[in-house]
């Protein structure tokens, strides 16, 4: 007979996300199992009693998935469940945060299909500003921008002070360097995409980031990105469904929710079957995510 595929799925939370529990069944997982309210310190203990509760040979039929809202907990849950394997004993991990791991991924693999098709270019050396840079999906992006080359401004709604502290962040944890900035006024914010070449805007749903005031003398503005489906959009005039579509009365593009989402969904979807396909125990990240979305992107 058989093993069933097992996914267990931690978070710090309360509650586990229904997103996630609906994707993994759909990508083929036999079981779900939520466990909530979990800690850093309790993460070993659960991984081991996944693992030596089968054989050695059904560690590719069992997985851990780690969930949350906080992206360097979330990479410490991470790593800690890598560590507590005891070889032969393994099992596969996929972190995604909130979802912030495959946004992230599914919004630059994007932005960097749009700079190469419209443009000749790619992410390096782009100038990029990102919005809401204090939220998970912000700081990810960020992050997956900046290895690839790009030179990343946070833009801070409340001033530099709190983007200053994700900067040191990312520079201590990934070794790339993020530049802090100010955008808590219309003025300071216009600034920002006025010396940019892309604009991504990853704030809270429902929460307008920039107006069509702050961008219309964006002459270098290439790509404008936004991940909010809830109207109103993070980008004042860019629709969910545009898809490097003409940003009025400007010579760049703009991609909006409904395009990043359907690559968001792919890659997770993508990678949960990529779990359950493997022949051998695999461990997934924000990198992983952003590999597997570039392939997805159109």
């Amino acid at each position: 007979m058989a093993r069933k595929h097992i996914l267990h799925m931690l978070t710090p939370l309360k509650q586990m996300s229904p997103f996630d529990v609906n994707m993994a069944l759909d990508a083929g997982f036999d079981a779900v199992v939520p466990y909530v309210g979990v800690t850093l310190g309790e993460v070993t203990g659960l991984v081991q009693d996944a693992i030596f509760s089968r054989p050695p040979d059904a560690g590719v039929n069992t997985g851990i998935f780690i969930a949350g809202k906080d992206v360097s907990l979330a990479l410490d849950m991470f790593d800690a469940a890598k560590k507590a394997m005891v070889p032969p004993f393994e099992i596969s991990v996929f972190a995604d945060p909130a979802g912030s791991f495959t946004t992230a991924a599914a919004m630059v693999a994007k932005v960097e299909k749009a700079l190469e098709k419209k443009f000749s270019r790619g992410l390096k050396d782009a100038r990029i500003v990102v919005f809401g840079a204090t939220g998970v999906v912000g700081f990810c992006t960020a992050v997956i921008a900046a290895k690839e080359g790009a030179k990343v401004t946070l833009a801070g709604h409340d001033g530099a002070e709190r983007v200053g502290k994700i900067a040191a962040e990312i520079a201590s944890r990934f070794q790339v360097d993020v530049s802090p900035a100010d955008g808590s006024t219309a003025d300071k914010k216009a600034v920002l995409v006025q010396a940019s070449d892309v604009v991504l805007s990853a704030a809270k749903a429902g929460i307008q980031v920039l107006s069509k005031a702050e961008l219309k003398d964006a002459g270098n503005l290439l790509v404008a990105a936004d991940v909010n489906a809830v109207p109103p959009a993070g980008i004042e005039g860019l629709a969910v469904n545009a898809d490097s579509a003409a940003l009025e009365g400007m010579n760049g593009v703009g991609i909006g929710a409904l395009a990043i989402g359907n690559v968001k969904y792919k890659t997770e979807f993508g990678l949960f079957q990529k779990m359950i396909g493997s022949k051998k125990p695999v461990a997934f990240d924000f990198q992983d995510a952003f590999s597997l979305a570039r392939e997805i992107a159109k």
